[in-house]
């Protein structure tokens, strides 16, 4: 009996050596293992750089940084694997919150009836990006910077104009508020010093989602079908046109999310919210493995991502080291997983 044979039932095996080589290969073309390993290392190296990052209250403090970009970031991913970005998606989040303290502060509206119609009106900008990006076939690049400076202008230009100011205050004074602030901005105690926000229960479901969305449904293949070829993807009967509406009504939701995590955490809600934003949204997709170019990611790397950021900015304080380190860490974080992330595609490609 040969070597390769087995014992029982002369049926050849796989050596040891191929069976780690298989594993090897395939835990390298998985998009999130390059962020599975940096998000290690970036653990080891704050919780060395300081005692505080791995009490229960410092732990705490970066779920909670990173869990609005992680619920962001997931949305964003899914988009970018469908072959889309939205640069309005940081500015949704405030103005989806501007829209609740106005209704219910200076117009009387039902706290509840407020918060499902800046959902509404959330929806609604994020089904006419998807609309015009398939209608006038620009960039979606072009389409949602549009829409960002248009949502920017809204939220300073009617705030002022209705409220006098850029800030709304005391929003906590409102009516039911308490049934409601629950649902977003409540936390629950941990240890003596720390606590557990709800933000990182939301983020969790939103993660989970996803990952189910993208790996386990019809939609999902849709997703990787249409951001790696669009034509083709038409020509096998996906409905491409819906599936990127849909994409960017998802971005906008989860903008509107966000924005009410904030202004029910805070009861604090300024015009500037969430200006900015976007592009630490599409680093963490990019670092968790989405490409540029869409059809490759995943979203659990890049909730993973959206962790990474939270480390680094609380790990950056906890470390009492100047927090404007952080932009350069992100700047070297993208460069090295596009990297990254083109390399390991390469390697699916021609295996």
């Amino acid at each position: 009996m040969g070597p390769n044979m087995s014992t029982d039932d002369n049926t050849p095996h796989t050596p040891p050596a191929l069976k780690a080589s298989y594993v090897w290969r395939t835990l390298m073309a998985r998009p999130e293992t390059g962020a599975l390993v940096a998000t290690v290392l970036v653990m080891a190296f704050f919780g060395l750089a300081s005692t505080t990052f791995f009490s229960i209250a410092g732990a705490g403090v970066w779920l909670e940084s990173a869990s609005t970009f992680g619920i962001m970031a997931v949305a964003v991913a899914l988009l970018m694997i469908g072959g889309e970005f939205d640069l309005s998606a940081g500015v949704m989040t405030g103005f989806t919150a501007l829209l609740v303290g106005i209704l219910t502060t200076h117009v009387g509206v039902n706290v509840w009836l407020a918060t499902l119609i800046s959902l509404v009106a959330a929806l609604g900008v994020g089904a006419l990006n998807g609309l015009l990006v398939i209608r006038t076939r620009l960039p979606s690049f072009i389409v949602t910077l549009a829409t960002f400076f248009v949502l920017q202008g809204v939220d300073l230009a009617v705030t002022k104009l209705v409220i006098g100011q850029v800030t709304i205050q005391g929003f906590g004074k409102v009516p039911y508020y308490d049934t409601i602030q629950p649902l977003f901005g409540s936390s629950a105690p941990i240890g003596q010093h720390g606590h557990l926000y709800i933000s990182v229960l939301w983020w969790v479901l939103v993660t989970a989602g996803g990952v189910w969305l993208l790996n386990h449904t019809r939609p999902g293949n849709w997703i990787y079908a249409v951001g790696g070829d669009a034509v083709a993807a038409r020509a096998q009967g996906v409905p491409v046109r819906a599936t990127k509406v849909g994409l960017f009504m998802t971005t906008a939701a989860a903008g509107w999310l966000v924005g009410m995590i904030s202004l029910y955490r805070t009861s604090t809600v300024q015009a500037t919210t969430g200006v900015g934003s976007e592009f630490i949204y599409i680093v963490c997709a990019v670092v968790g493995g989405c490409l540029l170019t869409g059809g490759f990611g995943s979203v659990f790397g890049a909730s993973l991502g959206a962790l990474i950021y939270g480390m680094t900015f609380q790990g950056i304080t906890f470390a009492q080291w100047d927090t404007n380190w952080l932009m350069a860490f992100l700047g070297v974080m993208l460069l090295g997983a596009v990297f990254v992330n083109y390399s390991i595609q390469r390697r699916v490609t021609h295996t």
